[in-house]
């Protein structure tokens, strides 16, 4: 027979525990308030009540942020587990809802949410227009568990039990550049003769490395004068005849200002799927955009 719990002994709030945990993990009040959408003032007094409630002092202050101390630490491993509980109730609720109308968060890369994705998004809302959408434009993967999304679009296959991925098409991506900076460098034929190009990169630029080096470029420091992250801040400076920059070909070829800079070269191929939780699947709202999304995003570009 199971024992019952005694929650006499529950000492604590959740809202105070869960003021606790976002703290710990942003590292400060101010963004730990704006994760949760209140007050510093609010969070600060949640976050104390919480040690007045369990009579120990959770964090040090360091400068602007925050340091657990051994007691904060302790605690934090088992608020953790009450955060993912609290966050499976959440996946299980939303599964069982039936209606469309409501909120959906759509998570996608940097190119895709500016580039790709607005054309899709009118025409979802067009034909849902009772559903709210929240996208997340980052080149980071969004952990679909912990709900920082609803569905992503993703160029590698998750392995993660818990998810529902579709494998939607390949991507084929270019070397773009400006047609005045093309013509800078001698109108290349081969990436044998773009050992003196300006190629942009990122600050982690294995990835790219790899390709060019496959692709018969031999790489040095020489190769990448400019680093940025942001990939949309990176197609402009391509527009603007700076250097040379990857992009998938539905974007570079219907860019009149820009051209392939080795115009017979083979293509990267770059996979792109989408992904649910599975939970999430059984409901109607999520259900009828993942299967939009995947309908849309599977039309081959001309």
């Amino acid at each position: 027979m199971r024992k019952r719990m005694d929650w006499r002994s529950v000492k604590f709030d959740w809202n105070r525990a869960r003021a606790f945990l976002v703290t710990a993990e942003e590292g400060s009040l101010s963004a730990a308030a704006r994760a949760l959408g209140m007050t510093q003032p609010t969070l600060s007094r949640q976050v104390d009540a919480l040690e007045d409630e369990l009579s120990l002092v959770l964090f040090e202050r360091a400068g602007r942020g925050l340091i657990l101390t051994p007691s904060g630490l302790e605690l934090l491993e088992h608020v953790r587990g009450m955060g993912e509980a609290a966050s499976r109730v959440s996946r299980a609720a939303s599964g069982q809802s039936q209606s469309i109308d409501g909120p959906i968060c759509i998570a996608a890369s940097e190119v895709y949410s500016a580039l790709v994705l607005p054309p899709i998004i009118q025409k979802l809302r067009q034909e849902y227009p009772g559903i709210s959408i929240e996208i997340v434009a980052s080149n980071a993967s969004s952990d679909l568990l912990r709900r920082e999304a609803d569905i992503a679009i993703r160029h590698v296959a998750s392995s993660q039990p818990d998810l529902i991925t579709r494998k939607i098409r390949d991507d084929e991506v270019f070397f773009y550049s400006a047609h005045s900076y093309r013509a800078s460098i001698g109108n290349p034929q081969s990436f044998a003769e773009l050992k003196d190009a300006d190629f942009l990169a990122f600050a982690n630029n294995d990835a790219l490395v790899n390709v060019l080096i496959a692709l018969g470029l031999n790489v040095t420091e020489r190769t990448f004068p400019i680093i940025c992250d942001n990939h949309i801040a990176q197609w402009q400076l391509v527009k603007q005849g700076v250097g040379i920059g990857g992009i998938t070909r539905n974007i570079g070829d219907a860019e009149p200002l820009v051209c392939r800079v080795i115009p017979d070269m083979p293509p990267i191929i770059v996979p792109m799927w989408l992904a649910t939780h599975r939970e999430l699947n059984t409901s109607r709202r999520v259900r009828t955009v993942f299967d939009f999304l995947a309908a849309e995003l599977s039309r081959k570009p001309s």
